[in-house]
Formats: C-alpha cells, structure tokens, sequence
C-alpha cells in the first residue's frame, strides 16, 4: 500500500505535465541539494517530486505504482527485467557507486533507459580505508628502515589503481594483477605470484561469473576468486582484505583456511550480505559493514556524478558542485605520513569493527542490523592527497 506522501506525488505527476518524479535510495547523498526543481529544470514552472525509500524496498510494485521517470540506486538494488517489466515510465537509472553488477546493463540498453554509475567516486575512500587496515594491524610497515611490505593488488581500476599510488608514496613495493589491462608498472605480475609472495592481498575486482550460456558471460570471472585453491598459495602469513564484493570470496572455504592457518583477514564485504554468520566473524581480524567507501567526498562524489548524467539526459546545465557542500577538511595525508601515531585520529577502523560486532544475536548479524550501520554510519572524511 502506498504511504500518503507518495500517493499525493502520484496525484501532482498526473496533474502536471512539467514534472519530474523521482524513486532515489534514501542512502544518497545531499539528494534534495542535488535534485530539486532548481538544479535540474532551471524553471520555476516544474516541479521535481523526490521518493525516498530504504534501498532494499525499491520493488517492482512500487516503481509500477508510482511510473518514476528517474531511479536512483545503490547496490543493494537489483535492477533488471524483475525491476521493470510493469513499468514504462523510468528513461534513466542512476547508480551513486562504482560497481555495476547489480544493474542488468544490456536489459536497460534494450529498454532505451540511460545508464550512468559513479565511477572512481570513492577510489580514494576505499584505497584509504585498505591503508588503514593494513597499518592498524601492521603498524611496522610504516618504518622505512624496516624490509618494506610488499603489497599484492588484484584489479588496477580505478581502485586498485590509486591504492597502487599511495603503496609507492610509502616506499612499498606493488605486485599488481589484472588480466584485462596491458602490462605496465603497476600490472607487473601473475596472480600466483601476487597471492604467493605478498604480505598483504587486497580485492579490487567487480563481480562477474563465467557463464556458459551466455557469449558475453566473463572470461575472467571472479566469484569465487579466492578460494579453497588460491588460497593454498598464499602464505599464511599473509594478510588478506576485500573491500570489493563479498562473493569474491568463497566464505566456508575462507573459514577453513583461518582455521588452517591462522591467518588475518580484513572484510567489508561479505559473501551471504547483509546476514553475517558468528562462526565467519569470530574468525576476522577486522570485519566493517560495507563502508570503506563512506567518507563525504565519496558520498557527495557519487551524486555529482548521477546528477550531471541526469542534467546531460535532460539537455540542461549542471548548477551545482559538490564543492560548494563540503565542510573544511584538515585530514592531510602529508600530516598522516609525517606523524603515523595520528592514524587513529585520521580513520579509527576498530571503532567501526566494535560496532558491527556489537551487532551479533542468535549466532549471527541480521540483516536489518548490517544496513542501520550503513544507514546511520557517520561519514568520516577523506585524507587530501
């Protein structure tokens, strides 16, 4: 059933031909900043309704009810012919995140509805967040007298690329590994020779699946990446973080190897999200609910991006820039690199660790659990580079 605030939006959409309707996750940001009648018709005479509703509560029933012309997403919005096959109205789908596997791109294609995600908009918010694992549990590495850490990182997007940038900033030494880019500096070496002789591996890779009934199905598919097999590679010493899907990893063989080997494990993602199983998150060194990303440049990165996509779609003029929404940062990365005990002040990791693991009933985290973390989560900010 239809809350009365959205039936009165179906009732100004069909009184108004110079209307915009809107079905956006509530979990973007500065939405009303970025998408009110102001910024994207730049006439007083249309009116732009905006639906807020919890990402995982965007339905085919609501979209069918309410004809949005525009759907604004984050992942944990499967958009397909599931989505849409009772709705005509939706002409642009955008994703405020940098992955796509959610977005049934080839069905939007056939459908004449414009795609556009937010690529690269929290490449350093994520490379960030993988520092600062790697130097809360290996806090040595930030010496440089010491035999410098060597870093293993399979996918060289946007990512893995700028994480690459900060390792040589810090005098370490990159093994990096993605099959779908040319041979270069940073994409120097296999993936056993990234899995075998790294002291940490980190996961920056999308989510693809061989699939053997559909040509365009990966050639390199990385669910299940790490598994039972590549992880008999790795040394057991090696630590290992994923801050890209959590079906990258198999999560019972990952167990099993923890169990092995005792190794340290990093996730902020994982395979069966938003439940989290007690056995899994006992077994992690630390474990985050799907935040790395959540700093506010990336958040407000991520709308900049849907937002210009939508104003090119609708043939006007971007008005807004997220600079002008961004309070003063004095996180500095050349401050962090003179003074390493201030890392905790910077980003605080275990604080976030705390809180998913305060989480946990009956065995395991629910899921209702995971997304209020997300949902309430306070940004921190990004280091300036």
């Amino acid at each position: 059933m239809l809350n009365k605030d959205t039936a009165n939006v179906m009732q100004n959409r069909a009184n108004s031909i110079d209307s915009i309707t809107i079905v956006a996750d509530s979990n973007i940001s500065s939405l009303d900043a970025f998408f009110n009648a102001s910024m994207l018709g730049q006439m007083p005479e249309q009116t732009v309704n905006i639906i807020t509703v919890a990402g995982r509560d965007i339905n085919a029933q609501l979209l069918a009810d309410v004809q949005p012309d525009v759907l604004l997403i984050r992942s944990v919005t499967p958009v397909g012919e599931a989505l849409l096959a009772n709705n005509n109205s939706v002409k642009f789908v955008g994703s405020a995140t940098i992955g796509t596997d959610h977005v049934d791109q080839d069905y939007l294609a056939a459908r004449n509805i414009t795609f556009a995600n937010a690529a690269g908009c929290s490449k350093h918010s994520v490379a960030q967040y993988v520092l600062t694992a790697i130097l809360t549990l290996r806090p040595q590495y930030w010496q440089q007298s010491t035999q410098p850490l060597t870093l293993g990182i399979i996918g060289l997007g946007n990512i893995g690329s700028t994480l690459a940038q900060y390792a040589n900033e810090l005098g370490w030494q990159v093994l990096g590994y993605d099959p779908l880019l040319p041979t270069s500096n940073t994409n120097n070496a296999s993936l056993e020779q990234v899995l075998s002789q790294s002291d940490v591996v980190s996961l920056h890779v999308p989510l693809t699946d061989k699939d053997t009934t559909n040509p365009k199905g990966s050639d390199y598919p990385t669910k299940h990446l790490i598994d039972a097999t590549t992880l008999a590679v790795m040394p057991a010493y090696t630590l290992l973080i994923n801050s890209a899907r959590g079906p990258v990893i198999n999560a019972r063989d990952l167990e099993a190897d923890i169990e092995r080997t005792d190794r340290q494990v990093v996730l902020d993602v994982f395979e069966f999200e938003p439940e989290i199983s007690e056995s899994l998150l006992s077994k992690l060194a630390i474990a985050t609910p799907h935040i790395a990303g959540y700093t506010v440049e990336g958040k407000l990165r991520g709308t900049q991006i849907i937002y210009d996509a939508l104003c090119e779609k609708l043939a006007v003029l971007p008005v807004l820039s997220m600079h002008q929404l961004l309070p003063l940062n004095t996180y500095l990365w050349s401050e962090l690199k003179a003074h390493p005990n201030r890392l905790q002040k910077f980003y605080d990791i275990m604080h976030d660790d705390a809180a998913l693991r305060s989480k946990l009933a009956d065995g395991q985290i629910k899921g209702a659990d995971f997304d209020q973390l997300r949902r309430d989560y306070h940004l921190r900010r990004e280091w300036q580079w």
